[in-house]
């Protein structure tokens, strides 16, 4: 029986009506004013929340990229509702989404797991996490044919990203696919705007300088905050690893932007990684 990853937030995050999601889908990509990058990325930023949130600020990333053609997408996401040390893997099977089944690259995801002790086979964590599904539609609906290793970063530090990192880069480079990162996070949470915005800027800036060191530094002091700074870091790491030498942040907004209260908001950007011409 193949293993299926049912989703979990369709109906919450996003439309769980197969013909409404794709429709809104298109709509945010139609509206990203940003052209498809002829250069070759290697990782991308997208934020994570409610689509009615983040989806026009996701939707640029996407954008950028559609034009690509990737046989594996990995998605690096945190996890919200389920404390554990490492990066974890479902690694058998499938995702599923109201656009169809996605299927797991069990080859990369079984290399990914002998090559790093960090790195192991677990799905529970997977099963009612938001932060990597909301990722899926997007990806079906600018992309053709690709198949999905899905990470869920634990407890995250600096040994952790550079292992990660490491491992991605030797199993990538021993491969004949071609690969995509998706690094998954929403920015600072729960300030006022202005406050939020001053914050924020700190992360843009280090991903505008495609300045890891600058980063983790500054997530770790929490001058810059993000809920998945491992993921976003982590993808940072492996795009410079894997020859990226250029970053572009495509857009930046916040929950108030959308809503209009301006009292308490998250954050998101999109940003890709790339060799310049």
């Amino acid at each position: 029986m193949l293993n299926v990853r049912e989703p979990s937030v369709s109906g919450m995050f996003y439309p769980d009506n197969p013909g409404i999601l794709k429709r809104e889908v298109a709509s945010y990509l139609e509206n990203a004013d940003v052209g498809p990058c002829s250069c070759d990325v290697y990782g991308m930023i997208s934020p994570h929340a409610g689509y009615v949130y983040s989806g026009q600020v996701a939707a640029y990333a996407y954008k950028a990229v559609s034009r690509q053609r990737f046989d594996t997408v990995i998605v690096i996401a945190p996890s919200h509702r389920s404390y554990f040390e490492g990066v974890a893997v479902w690694g058998r099977g499938c995702f599923k989404t109201p656009l169809g089944e996605i299927g797991i690259d069990e080859t990369t995801a079984d290399e990914l797991i002998g090559s790093c002790d960090v790195i192991a086979s677990n799905e529970n964590v997977h099963r009612p996490e938001h932060s990597l599904e909301v990722q899926l539609p997007f990806l079906q609906c600018v992309f053709d044919d690709f198949m999905l290793v899905p990470l869920l970063m634990g407890a995250q530090d600096e040994t952790l990203y550079e292992r990660t990192a490491a491992s991605l880069e030797k199993v990538i480079r021993g491969s004949s696919k071609r690969f995509l990162i998706v690094g998954s996070t929403d920015l600072s949470h729960y300030h006022p705007y202005e406050a939020a915005v001053k914050i924020d800027n700190v992360a843009v800036d280090h991903l505008k300088d495609f300045d890891v060191q600058g980063m983790i530094k500054d997530t770790m002091s929490e001058r810059a905050q993000a809920c998945g700074a491992g993921p976003m870091i982590t993808t940072m790491m492996t795009s410079k690893r894997l020859g990226a030498d250029q970053s572009k942040v495509l857009n930046y907004a916040n929950s108030g932007d959308v809503s209009g209260d301006r009292s308490a908001v998250v954050g998101y950007v999109s940003a890709i990684f790339f060799k310049g011409q």
